[in-house]
């Protein structure tokens, strides 16, 4: 028996069928073991379980098509919701939506206690392209990207905009907190022409290299950031360009924790953003986080921070300030050439221990 089946599978790979040549098609949690074990791979409108998610493990090469929506059952856990995995992959959104219900979960304290929420909710580890998948109401923070290879995920919504606004169980805060549209800690990806609106970061970059953020709205948050940045850490050509930043704590943010050590951050290329009603800062740069602009640490070397043409424009409230840059002592270095930003509103912000910013003045 068991030779008579390799002749089969001999016979139909000599034939020109490959193995997971095949189509296969998701509507419940059932059906995707069968389902990724082919190359194409549909994915129908269904509810998954409440406490359980949808981990998709594909073949290298593999089409993902989402013809419906897809929701989350609500129940308190860490997750993630959705997990997906593979190389060479194209993930097709058609537009399509997953929800996770965030409005079970929003009390307004994030991930600082209260009912445990899924956490990230995506979870994306692919390379190859990402492309027009709407998120609803993420839980906690929305995209977590690890990708093995080059990845770009373009024309994309994170839409938590009822977030902003309290509920029952948030006692008049808005009820959305630490609601980041994208944490990446990697190397070679695009993020471009998509929509965020949150309450937390748009993108925060912990580590890695090679990032491009552009084309993007940021509605609501607390702007684009690299960081916070911990000890043993490099982050190295992080491009933030054409996008725009609206409502937000601030427009562009460099964070590094006080206490680490041993870090690296270099090369960080802005052009072309715009920046409107800007609450805080229009830019921050501060080496003392938790704290904002308070005793700056030493510990993470900081370098190459240029603005560059086309020029970056960038509007604050009246209450805000401009630009705030807290260095340690020595450890922001080189030239930074700011002749392509002009921040307007507010009021000058400090300047401290670094000196090396030229063609920017406030």
């Amino acid at each position: 028996m068991l030779s008579s089946l390799l002749v089969l599978l001999s016979s139909l790979v000599g034939g020109g069928l490959a193995v997971g040549d095949c189509t296969g098609t998701i509507n419940s949690l059932a059906d995707v073991s069968a389902a990724v074990a082919c190359t194409t791979v549909n994915i129908n409108s269904f509810t998954v379980p409440p406490g359980q998610a949808l981990t998709l493990n594909l073949l290298s090469g593999t089409t993902v098509n989402m013809n419906g929506d897809v929701l989350f059952g609500n129940q308190s856990w860490a997750g993630p919701l959705f997990t997906v995995s593979g190389n060479s992959v194209t993930f097709i959104g058609n537009g399509h939506t997953f929800d996770g219900g965030g409005p079970f979960y929003w009390d307004g304290l994030g991930g600082n206690g209260g009912v445990v929420k899924p956490a990230p909710m995506m979870k994306i580890r692919i390379s190859g392209t990402f492309k027009n998948v709407r998120v609803l109401n993420s839980p906690a923070r929305t995209y977590s990207v690890s990708n093995p290879g080059p990845l770009t995920m373009s024309g994309l919504t994170i839409d938590n905009s009822l977030g902003d606004f309290p509920n029952s169980k948030s006692g008049g805060k808005p009820a959305g907190h630490n609601t980041d549209g994208f944490d990446a800690s990697t190397t070679d990806l695009t993020i471009e022409n998509s929509m965020i609106h949150n309450q937390d970061d748009c993108l925060a970059i912990n580590r890695g290299a090679n990032i491009v953020f552009q084309g993007n709205t940021c509605i609501g948050g607390h702007g684009i950031s690299v960081g916070s940045i911990d000890s043993g850490v490099t982050v190295n050509g992080i491009v933030i360009s054409g996008n725009t930043i609206t409502n937000n704590d601030q427009a562009l943010r460099i964070k590094t924790d006080a206490a680490a050590s041993g870090s690296t951050v270099t090369n960080i290329t802005y052009s072309g953003n715009v920046g409107t009603g800007l609450r805080l800062f229009g830019v921050l740069i501060d080496q003392s986080y938790p704290a904002t602009l308070g005793t700056p640490g030493t510990g993470v070397k900081l370098s190459g921070v240029n603005f560059i043409p086309p020029l970056t424009t960038i509007s604050v409230n009246s209450g805000a300030k401009r630009v705030a840059v807290n260095c340690g002592v020595g450890s922001c270095t080189g030239t930074w050439d700011w002749s392509n930003l002009r921040v307007s509103g507010g009021s000058a912000g400090p300047i401290t221990n670094f000196g090396g910013i030229t063609g920017f003045s406030q």
